[in-house]
């Protein structure tokens, strides 16, 4: 029968599943959880704890860096918004350098405050640090202030090593959109920190205005120096001005008044029109000089000849009309025409010749007068520029003077101002203010326990949890049901639990099940009978003979049912029972299923084909002398090899010896001819095989059976070795109908239900508890 292979479905988000796996590893996520805890327990509660003092400032942008009347009377000033950027960002790094900082070491004079000397006699060396987290000191920590770490170390300059110190556990930090700044400082002891960070307030205004100060001293000297200077080089220049004008003898007039420049101007100005009205003549020259009769242009200046060209246009294009309709050129009255048309055209030639020579006398008489003003403007200006020689210099000499007075006026009214600014020193006024100054800290701010504690919990349970699923990923066993389902896509026929022998006696991590069960339906006396009996188990293979009414059993005959509804029209079964691997107990499994059908009261045969290791024999105490060997090789009949066990309406044909060459055998056509008899003669024939990666046996027995049934250890077998002997079986065209679940280890809660591997209840009567499946049996049978 060939196996039709459904698709195999794609796998689902199921939340449950992630549950599982969760609940599965739960005690790796709260070891990680627990291991975190206790180390940010550790940590918080040994470490040392850091206080924090913070005072505010005010900074307002001043309006230069000297002092002046305004600083004073108001608050700001205002400004370009990138100065008053860079101003703030300036002032911040002051409040955090090393100068600042050692005026602050030097004020407070650190060196001998109390908390550094006891810093260093309460130094605590490894081995005494050790001793204190064994003696549990970090849970109950002693009410003295704790140490400050590491004491400066004494240098040549001991206030650069307390200004390193100061600097260590110095922040600064603006408040967004405000002229705002936190100044802040960390130290295990609180008074030490709020003196250290109000001493640095005081210590900032103070340099604040001594820088100031001195930027007015500077400007002042220098302004004092400048000034000075330039009188000194002022008083020279109006000598030598003055000395130059006496030499030259220049008279300090206006360019109005000087007469030289006057005619110079009017002769530039005359020289310019007759230019203009030279240009104009020549060009109506040009234009009458050009002129045709039988070409004229529309508009002529001249009106005359205007006139005289329209009457001759008129005769013309009078004369040459009649020419062409009325009359022929020798007719009286175009013979007049004509006349007068020659005599317009003579006086039109002679008034044109006359306005050429008038426009040429004219051209000649406007060419000689601009001739004679550019003579005479050129004779002026040679005497202008003999005048102005000597005066560019004074001029000059006079712009220098009056530059330098300019400068010399400005530098005295600064040096007012800079005078002004060296009295205002002393009231020690600044813009920048302390707007709350720092209290003692009451708290710590580091460590935070009940944060650090949170958060070791959430590294913890978080770390737990990827690990549960890193495990879980390379985990490549099948671990249920569902697993198993969506990586073959068979079904599982049924789930058997882990057994142990004395099984009620253990107290390892897994539960029985089966003596659970088992105890759970009886009274307490009938419950202590019950652990008395379940007490002799010693072993798996015949539980469902000897214990049948223990739920194992009633696992073993689920299986059973499973088998039956899966090909319940046929009434005469011959099935496989193999497995990927050995040890997954196969045999143990296909002895109680054998049970099972053989408690239904039909006859069952159980044959052993695992010609290699063969078991079954030792499991139901027979001999193996005679067996399927000896009736393939012709050595013993069927009657000879099959054996009739301690056990009702079940029969054993075992191995028999080992032959040479056991897949030829099973390979043969006696084989064939055995499974047909068998079949006739039993109602269910169930033959054990070996596992299928190792020979290839298995694969030619489930060839020639109707059902293929695996048997796989659950939590061991891995999903290749799985999916390659499913492949195997599939391509002797075995029919598979599913795979037993074995030696599953539960706990209370199963694989994901609380009620799945718990909620039989005990049947008092086997009669009863098998009568389904035996009406099953006697319906198809």
């Amino acid at each position: 029968m060939v196996t039709v292979n459904k698709p195999v479905r794609k796998p689902e988000f199921d939340i449950l599943e992630y549950w599982r796996i969760i609940w599965k590893r739960k005690w790796t996520i709260i070891s990680a959880a627990a291991i975190m805890i206790a180390v940010f327990a550790v940590y918080s509660f040994t470490t040392t704890p850091i206080y924090q003092a913070t005072t505010t400032l005010v900074l307002d942008e001043p309006s230069s860096n000297r002092l002046t009347i305004q600083d004073v009377l108001s608050t700001s000033s205002g400004g370009n918004v990138a100065i008053i950027s860079s101003y703030f960002n300036t002032q911040l790094r002051i409040l955090q350098s090393r100068l600042l900082t050692e005026r602050v070491a030097k004020r407070m004079n650190l060196g001998r405050r109390a908390e550094f000397q006891s810093a260093k006699k309460s130094k605590e060396s490894l081995i005494q640090m050790i001793k204190g987290v064994l003696r549990l000191r970090w849970l109950f920590p002693s009410k003295a202030v704790p140490p400050s770490g590491p004491a400066p170390e004494v240098q040549a300059d001991p206030d650069s090593a307390y200004a390193e110190f100061v600097m260590s556990g110095l922040s600064v930090r603006q408040v967004p959109d405000t002229h705002l700044v936190d100044v802040s400082f960390r130290s295990p002891y609180p008074r030490l920190a709020t003196d250290i960070v109000n001493a640095m307030a005081d210590e900032f205004i103070d340099f604040s205005m001594e820088t100031r100060y001195e930027a007015t001293e500077q400007t002042k000297q220098f302004l004092d120096d400048q000034i000075a200077r330039l009188r000194e080089e002022l008083g020279t220049k109006e000598r030598e001005m003055q000395k130059y004008s006496e030499e030259k003898k220049i008279l300090q007039v206006s360019e109005n008044q000087n007469s030289v420049l006057s005619k110079f101007g009017d002769l530039q100005r005359a020289a310019t029109g007759a230019q203009v009205e030279r240009l104009n003549v020549e060009a109506n020259y040009r234009e009458l000089r050009s002129l045709n009769i039988d070409s004229l242009p529309q508009v002529i200046s001249n009106g005359t000849i205007q006139n005289l060209k329209t009457s001759y246009m008129q005769l013309k294009a009078d004369y040459d009309e009649q020419t062409r309709t009325t009359y022929k050129p020798d007719h009286p009255l175009m013979v007049q025409l004509k006349i007068r048309l020659d005599s317009t055209r003579t006086q039109l030639d002679q008034e044109i010749k006359k306005a050429v020579d008038a426009s040429e006398s004219a051209y000649r008489t406007a060419k000689d007068k601009e001739d004679r003003l550019r003579t005479e403007l050129e004779t002026q200006r040679v005497e202008v520029a003999k005048t102005n020689n000597d005066s560019i210099l004074y001029k000059s000499l006079e712009m220098e003077v009056e530059n330098m007075q300019t400068v010399l006026n400005t530098l005295v009214s600064e040096q007012n101002k800079t005078q002004v600014s060296a009295r205002l020193g002393g009231l020690k006024t600044s813009n920048i203010k302390v707007l709350d100054r720092a209290l003692i800290p009451q708290s710590p701010v580091s460590p935070n326990k009940k944060r650090n504690l949170i958060v070791g919990f959430l590294l913890g349970f978080f770390f737990g949890v990827g690990l549960a699923f890193l495990t879980d990923f390379l985990d490549n066993t099948v671990k249920g049901p569902e697993d198993l389902e969506r990586l073959t896509n068979l079904p599982s026929l049924g789930i058997i639990p882990h057994f142990s022998p004395n099984g009620t006696k253990e107290k390892g991590r897994y539960y029985s099940p089966y003596s659970y069960r088992y105890r759970s339906s009886y009274s307490p006396r009938a419950a202590a009978e019950s652990s008395a009996e379940l007490s002799k188990i010693s072993e798996i293979e015949l539980i469902n003979h000897l214990f049948p009414k223990i739920s194992i059993a009633e696992d073993y005959r689920t299986v059973r049912t499973a088998i039956l509804f899966s090909h319940a029209e046929n009434p005469h079964r011959v099935l496989t029972f193999t497995s990927t691997s050995p040890q997954e107990g196969k045999s143990a499994t296909i002895s109680n299923i054998a049970i099972s059908f053989a408690q239904l009261g039909e006859r069952v045969l159980l044959l052993d084909a695992d010609l290699r290791k063969p078991r079954l024999h030792k499991i139901f105490k027979v001999r193996n002398k005679t067996g399927l060997a000896d009736y393939l090789t012709a050595r013993a009949g069927l009657d000879d090899a099959i054996q009739k066990t301690a056990i009702d309406n079940l029969w054993l044909m075992s191995s028999g010896p080992h032959p040479p060459n056991p897949a030829e055998l099973l390979n043969s056509r006696k084989m064939k001819e055995l499974v047909g008899l068998v079949q006739d003669r039993f109602a269910t024939v169930l033959i054990d095989t070996p596992p299928v990666l190792a020979v290839i046996d298995p694969v030619i027995v489930s060839s020639l059976s109707d059902m293929t049934v695996l048997v796989m250890k659950l939590g061991t077998t891995t999903r290749k070795p799985l999916l390659r002997t499913i492949e195997e079986l599939r391509k002797a065209k075995a029919e598979i109908i599913g795979v037993v679940l074995n030696d599953a280890k539960l706990r209370r809660n199963g694989f994901g239900s609380s009620n799945t591997y718990f909620q039989y209840e005990y049947y008092q009567d086997k009669s009863v508890d098998d009568e389904p499946a035996k009406k099953s049996v006697r319906r198809h049978g």
